[in-house]
């Protein structure tokens, strides 16, 4: 049976833990980008479809690549960031299905239902990128997920060769610098969105 978490894992995965504008002058390895997959994958999709298809943009090359494609107010987090990551969607993710889910034939469930996987991918591969930021606050990183790019250059520049895959949101990645963040955006108390029935 598992326990509660304590205060200071609790504090690290949410209640200190910030969306970066930037970052220290520290690198981040691809063994870390490694880990951080190892642990997001873990966490459930519907089916374990796990449609998120992940470009990790560690060289200065493919930074500007990146930057290239994004809102100027965001080319230069991307830049200096150690890392950035592209979360992606396979529309076609129930053509593994029956490697990822071989209890039952649920590549027929979406066989003929394109938009039925386009709901599915977009919501499984944004709970993807929700494991993503635990993972990498687990792990001791920092991140700064962000719209402000264009997805069609996006696609065009990273996803080329895979058609049935299409940007869905990207995030800095690394060692948080303090003095980048503003004051913390308001939290609401559970009356003002909740409901128990």
């Amino acid at each position: 049976m598992t326990q509660p978490l304590n205060d200071a894992a609790l504090d690290q995965l949410f209640r200190t833990a910030r969306t970066y504008n930037g970052y220290q002058d520290k690198p981040v390895t691809a063994e870390q980008l490694h880990a951080i997959w190892d642990l997001m994958k873990m966490g459930p999709t519907s089916a374990n479809m796990l449609p998120a298809r992940l470009v990790w943009c560690h060289s200065q090359e493919a930074k500007q690549r990146l930057a290239d494609c994004a809102s100027e107010m965001n080319q230069g987090k991307i830049l200096k960031a150690p890392a950035t990551v592209i979360i992606g969607m396979d529309y076609d993710f129930h053509e593994y299905l029956p490697e990822l889910f071989p209890h039952t034939d649920a590549k027929s469930w979406f066989e003929n239902d394109p938009e039925g996987r386009s709901v599915a991918a977009m919501r499984n591969s944004s709970l993807q990128g929700g494991y993503f930021i635990l993972a990498a606050r687990a792990l001791g990183l920092d991140t700064g997920p962000m719209s402000g790019f264009d997805n069609e250059a996006v696609d065009k520049a990273f996803f080329s060769k895979h058609p049935t895959v299409k940007s869905n949101f990207i995030s800095t990645l690394g060692y948080g610098d303090p003095s980048t963040i503003f004051d913390r955006s308001p939290r609401p108390e559970f009356a003002k969105f909740n409901t128990i029935i």
